[in-house]
C-alpha cells in the first residue's frame, strides 16, 4: 500500500470521527471527547490534506475557513417562497389563531355529547437572527441563501460553509435526493460579548445586538471574516423536497436531527391553545437564562395534511404564528414632538427623544400614533417617558412618569397648518352606517387638505405609484422622486410620463445611460394590468388583494369608477366602509383628472390590460331580496327582504305598494318601516340607482347568465379539501382560477366539484350528502392534464 493510499484511508477515518464528534456536540449536546482531543484530530486531518491536496473534498471539516472575497452576492430565486409569520402579542391573539385554525379545518367544537377535536402544535423558541435556506443534493451542501424578500435572496453559499454546526454532508441515510433546510443563523449571548470585546481591542466597530452581529457577519463579502465570527445555525423547517419525509412537522425536525441538523432543544408538542400558552409562559420565565436571544415563540400546526388544508394568506401561512414576548422598556426624556405628513395626508406626531438603548438598539424617535394617543398618555414636551419597542421592532411611547415632570413642560398641540405645505389641517370624521341612518363622530386622525399640492403627500403617493407591486418602474428611488418633486418637475403621477431627457439629466446621480434607462422603464410601464393600476392609485384601505378582486370581478376601470358603495359590497371581502372609500376616491374631481390624463393617448398613453366583461360568476348574481337587504331598511333583515321580493317581484311594485299591501306581507312594525323608508324620496332614488347599476353591470337578477368564452371552467365553483400531495393548495387554486373556476372554502348546492385528498372530512361528507361530483388528487391531475396544465 502506498503512502498516498494510507493517507487517503486515514483522511476518511478522521473525517468520519470529526463528523461524529460535531454531530454529538452541536446536535445531541453530548460531547464525546474533550476539546483538546477534537483539536488534535482536526489538526492531523488538516496536515494530511496539506500534504495531499488532491484528497481535499468540499465536505471535509477543514473546509470552513472561508475563501477569497467576493465582489458581490448573486441572487437566488426561492422555489418555495420563504414567507413571514403572522404575530400574536396577547393571549387573545393566540386564541383567535386557534379559532381560525379550527374553523379552517371544520373541526367539531364539542358539546354535551362529545369533546372537541384537539389540534397538535409544535412549539419552539423564535430565535432572533437571520433566516437562511440550505440546499442539499444527494446529501451534500450545494447552496446557501438569505431569505431576502421571501421570493429572492442572496447567495451566501461560501459563508454558510464556515458555520461550524452546519453539516457539509448529511449524516446517516434515507434523506431525500433534494432537501432544502430552512433555519436561523444566530449568535449566542456569550459569542456576541466575545466578538464585541475583540472588536474593541482591534479598534473596530461594535454591534448593537446579537441579531445585527449575526446578520452583518453572514453578509460579509469576505467569507474569512464570517469564519472568524461565532455563528450558529438552528433549523426550523424545510422548503423544496424531492423524496419522502414524515407526515408531521416535529417528525420532519426529528428526521433532520438524525441527518445531522441542529434543531431547537426546546422543541415540544402541545395539544391545543392552552398547552401552547403554558409553553409560552414557561419559556418566557426562562428567557433571560437561555444562552441565546429570543423574541417569542413559534407555534405551527403539527400535521402536514392540516397545513396543506389551511394553506396561505398573501404573505403568511394560516397554520403558523409567532407569539411575541412583551417588549423591553427604558426611560428617557421627550425633547420635542414633530409632525410628519403621510401619503393620505395624515398628520402624525413623532416623539424626538434623548437617545436611549432599548433591547440593544439606540432609539431617538418613537411613534405617538395620533393626537388621541397623546391625550390618553397625557404626554407633554419635557416629560420623562417609558419607551417600548413594540414587537421588538417599532419604538413607541407607552407611559409618562408624572413625578418627574419639569415645571417648564409644554403641551403637545396639533398644528393648524400643514408643516410641509401650509394647507389647513382638519380632523377627520368617522361615519357609522347602520339600518337607515348615518352617525358622525370625530376621528383620531388629522389630515392636511392640500392633497397632491402638498409635497409630502405627493412624494409618498409617487413612491407608492412606482413601487414594485404597483407600476413597477425601476430607477425611481425615493431620493430621485424627492428631487423631481422639489424641482417642480412632477405634481402628479401623470407627470412621470411627461418627463424629458433634458429634465432628468440635471438631477443628482444621473448621466446619459441612467437617464435613458429611466425613460425606458417609464415607457415600459405603460401597459399595466388593471389590478396593478388600481393598486398604484393608492386608494385608502385598498391593498393588493382588494385591487385584484375589483379587477377580476368588474374587469374594467369604468365599472370600478362608477360602482356605487352598495354594489361594491357584493364583491368578495369588500365591506361597506372600504366600498365608500373606493367610491369617494373616484368621485373626487382631482383624482378623475389625474386618471384621465394617465389614460389619454394625447398625454400619458397608458393602456390597461386584462379588461373585459364582468366576471361570469357575478353575472345575474344579485337577487331582488339581496338588494333590498343591502338598503339597510330599519327592522327589515334578510327574511323580511325575501318576503318582499316573493310578494312584489320587482322594485317599482314595492315602491308603489300601499300600507295594506305591505301589511299583508310583513308584520306591522316592518311594514311601517318599509313604507316610511321609501316615502323618503332620496331612499327611493338610491334604490333605483342601485338597481340601474346592477342592470348596467350585468349583475341584476334579470341579467343574462354568461360564461366567458375560452375558459372551460368559467362559472363553476370548486372546493379543495384534505391534503394534496403532488402540489400545494395554492398552486391547485391558481390552476383552477386560470381555467375560470371560482375556488370556495365551503361546500354548498352550487358547488360544481370537490377535490378531496387524504384527510378530507366534513366537506367531503357534505359533498356526498348533496350528491356532488368528487375527485381524488389523481383524477384532478388527469383533469388538469386534459386542459393542458
Amino acid at each position: 500500500m502506498t503512502d498516498a493510499s494510507i493517507a487517503a484511508s486515514r483522511i476518511l477515518q478522521l473525517r468520519a470521527e470529526l463528523d461524529e464528534h460535531n454531530y454529538r456536540y452541536h446536535v445531541l449536546d453530548e460531547p464525546s471527547v474533550p476539546d483538546a482531543e477534537y483539536d488534535r484530530l482536526f489538526h492531523e486531518l488538516k496536515a494530511l490534506e496539506t500534504l495531499y491536496p488532491a484528497l481535499v473534498t468540499a465536505d471535509s471539516p477543514t473546509q470552513r475557513v472561508g475563501s477569497l472575497a467576493l465582489s458581490a452576492f448573486g441572487e437566488i430565486k426561492h422555489e418555495v417562497p420563504m414567507l413571514s409569520l403572522g404575530n400574536a402579542f396577547e393571549e387573545t391573539d393566540l386564541l383567535d389563531f386557534e379559532r381560525r385554525v379550527r374553523e379552517g379545518l371544520d373541526l367539531p367544537a364539542g358539546d354535551l355529547f362529545g369533546g372537541a377535536a384537539v389540534v397538535e402544535y409544535s412549539c419552539e423558541p423564535k430565535l432572533d437572527g437571520l433566516a437562511v435556506s440550505l440546499l442539499y443534493r444527494d446529501g451534500l451542501l450545494v447552496r446557501g441563501a438569505t431569505r431576502g424578500d421571501g421570493s429572492t435572496g442572496e447567495d451566501i453559499s461560501v459563508n454558510v460553509r464556515t458555520i461550524r454546526n452546519v453539516p457539509l454532508k448529511l449524516q446517516g441515510e434515507g434523506w431525500p435526493v433534494v432537501l432544502e433546510v430552512r433555519g436561523e443563523v444566530f449568535m449566542s449571548k456569550s459569542g456576541f460579548a466575545a466578538l464585541n470585546a475583540r472588536q474593541l481591542e482591534q479598534g473596530g466597530k461594535t454591534f448593537a445586538n446579537p441579531r445585527n452581529a449575526a446578520a452583518g457577519s453572514l453578509r460579509q463579502l469576505d467569507s474569512k471574516i464570517t469564519a472568524s465570527r461565532p455563528l450558529e445555525f438552528c433549523c426550523y423547517g424545510i422548503g423544496q423536497v424531492q423524496g419522502e419525509l414524515p407526515s408531521t412537522h416535529i417528525g420532519i425536525l426529528e428526521a433532520l436531527k438524525q441527518w445531522g441538523m441542529p434543531i431547537s432543544r426546546e422543541l415540544k408538542l402541545a395539544n391545543g391553545a392552552d398547552e401552547c400558552l403554558a409553553y409560552y409562559r414557561d419559556i418566557g420565565e426562562r428567557r433571560e437564562s437561555l444562552v441565546y436571544e429570543i423574541d417569542g415563540v413559534v407555534f405551527k400546526v403539527n400535521s402536514l395534511a392540516y397545513q396543506r388544508e389551511l394553506g396561505f394568506r398573501a404573505r403568511e401561512p394560516r397554520w403558523a404564528i409567532a407569539h411575541k414576548f412583551p417588549a423591553l422598556e427604558e426611560l428617557t426624556e421627550l425633547l420635542d414632538v414633530e409632525f410628519q405628513v403621510g401619503r393620505t395626508g395624515a398628520v402624525t406626531p413623532v416623539a424626538r427623544l434623548k437617545p436611549v438603548k432599548v433591547a440593544g438598539v439606540t432609539v431617538s424617535n418613537a411613534t405617538l400614533h395620533n393626537m388621541d394617543e397623546v391625550v390618553r398618555l397625557g404626554v407633554m414636551i419635557g416629560d420623562t417617558v417609558t419607551i417600548r419597542r413594540a414587537g421588538d421592532v417599532i419604538p413607541q411611547v407607552v407611559q409618562v412618569v408624572l413625578e418627574r415632570r419639569p415645571v417648564d413642560a409644554r403641551p403637545v398641540q396639533i398644528p393648524e397648518s400643514c408643516p410641509v405645505c401650509g394647507s389647513h389641517v382638519e380632523r377627520t370624521q368617522l361615519v357609522k352606517r347602520s339600518k337607515g341612518k348615518e352617525t358622525f363622530s370625530e376621528g383620531s386622525v388629522y389630515r392636511c387638505v392640500g392633497r397632491l399640492t402638498c409635497a409630502a403627500q405627493l412624494k409618498q403617493a409617487i413612491i407608492h405609484f412606482v413601487s414594485r407591486r404597483a407600476m413597477d418602474i425601476e430607477g425611481l428611488g425615493d431620493k430621485t422622486i424627492e428631487q423631481l418633486v422639489d424641482e417642480g418637475l412632477i405634481t402628479s403621477p401623470a407627470d412621470l410620463y411627461r418627463l424629458k431627457f433634458e429634465q432628468i439629466i440635471n438631477l443628482e446621480g444621473f448621466a446619459e445611460v441612467s437617464c435613458n434607462k429611466l425613460l425606458q422603464a417609464i415607457a415600459d410601464s405603460k401597459q399595466p394590468s388593471l389590478a396593478r393600476f388600481i393598486y398604484a392609485l393608492g386608494i385608502p384601505d385598498v391593498g393588493e388583494e382588494t385591487a385584484k378582486v375589483l379587477a377580476r370581478v368588474l374587469a374594467s376601470l369604468e365599472r370600478v369608477q362608477q360602482a356605487l358603495p352598495e354594489v361594491l359590497t357584493y364583491l368578495p371581502d369588500i365591506g361597506l366602509e372600504v366600498a365608500h372609500e373606493i367610491h369617494s376616491f373616484f368621485a373626487d374631481s382631482h383624482n378623475r383628472q389625474v386618471i384621465a390624463a394617465l389614460l389619454s393617448r394625447d398625454e400619458c398613453g397608458l393602456q390597461l390590460q386584462e379588461q373585459g366583461e364582468l366576471s361570469a360568476e357575478f353575472s345575474a348574481s344579485v337577487t331582488l331580496a339581496a338588494m333590498l337587504d343591502k338598503l339597510n331598511i330599519p327592522s327589515v333583515g334578510p327574511g323580511g327582504a325575501q318576503k318582499l321580493a316573493d310578494k312584489f317581484a320587482n322594485l317599482e311594485a314595492i315602491l308603489a305598494a300601499d300600507w295594506l299591501d305591505m301589511r299583508q306581507t310583513l308584520p306591522e312594525k316592518q311594514a311601517k318601516a318599509v313604507r316610511e323608508f321609501f316615502d323618503n324620496v332620496a331612499n327611493a332614488e338610491r334604490a333605483r340607482a342601485i338597481e340601474a347599476q346592477l342592470q348596467a353591470f350585468g349583475m341584476h337578477w334579470h341579467s343574462e347568465k354568461k360564461v366567458i368564452a375560452g375558459l372551460p371552467l368559467a362559472g363553476q365553483t370548486w372546493v379543495l379539501t384534505g391534503s394534496l400531495e403532488m402540489m400545494s393548495r395554492d398552486v391547485a387554486k391558481e390552476k383552477l382560477e386560470n381555467l375560470g373556476a371560482k375556488v370556495a372554502g365551503s361546500v354548498s348546492a352550487k358547488t360544481s366539484c370537490v377535490v378531496a385528498g387524504p384527510g378530507a372530512g366534513s366537506k367531503l361528507a357534505k359533498a356526498s350528502e348533496l350528491g356532488l361530483r368528487v375527485m381524488d388528487e389523481a383524477q384532478f391531475l388527469d383533469a388538469l392534464a386534459d386542459f393542458g396544465l
